[in-house]
């Protein structure tokens, strides 16, 4: 069943962004600067998307002067479907729309799922006879295959450091270290 996330058809209960990635501990993550370079966006987009609740790291938020955020796995993955939603002209009130409902909808197989769109709306398609079925009543315009981007973010991340989440962030163990 193909569903336009706007319009908010259910899908499945499984939640989103856990079938089809690896098991990743929720005490580590990215930060910011890598999760901006691995999802080809600039740090001033995530710093946006970040304050205005579109994308939010899960890891760890910011929370004052000098705390650094940190983004799991699946919140890159999510920014980088964000920035492709972005580059086919889709508005960013839509795509909002879509995340949350994407978020709230889930799916069984992140894997083997598609996003299309026609330019104003986003589908969510998790079997090729979705996609044809939409192509074939002239409304996809373009996909997004979830699965592939995954695996772009998985190479990207291979070269970069992952950041354990302490007790203490940043902030205090500076002033920690300046008063010993």
């Amino acid at each position: 069943m193909t569903g336009d996330l706007a319009a908010g058809e259910p899908f499945g209960a499984e939640l989103l962004f856990t079938d089809g990635l690896p098991a990743m501990d929720d005490e580590v993550g990215y930060r910011g600067a890598v999760a901006a370079k691995a999802a080809g966006i600039t740090y001033r987009q995530l710093d946006y998307w970040a304050r205005t609740e579109l994308v939010e790291p899960t890891v760890r938020g910011a929370s004052g002067s000098g705390s650094q955020r940190l983004y799991g796995f699946r919140d890159i993955l999510v920014l980088k479907l964000v920035k492709r939603l972005l580059d086919t002209g889709i508005s960013l009130q839509q795509i909002r729309t879509a995340v949350d409902q994407l978020r709230a909808a889930g799916i069984r197989d992140l894997a083997g799922t598609t996003l299309m769109s026609d330019g104003a709306s986003v589908y969510l398609c998790t079997s090729n006879d979705e996609v044809i079925d939409l192509v074939s009543r002239g409304q996809g315009v373009f996909g997004i295959a979830v699965g592939k981007v995954l695996r772009e973010v998985e190479s990207e991340l291979v070269e970069f450091e992952v950041e354990k989440l302490d007790a203490m962030d940043e902030l205090a163990v500076r002033r920690a270290a300046r008063t010993a």
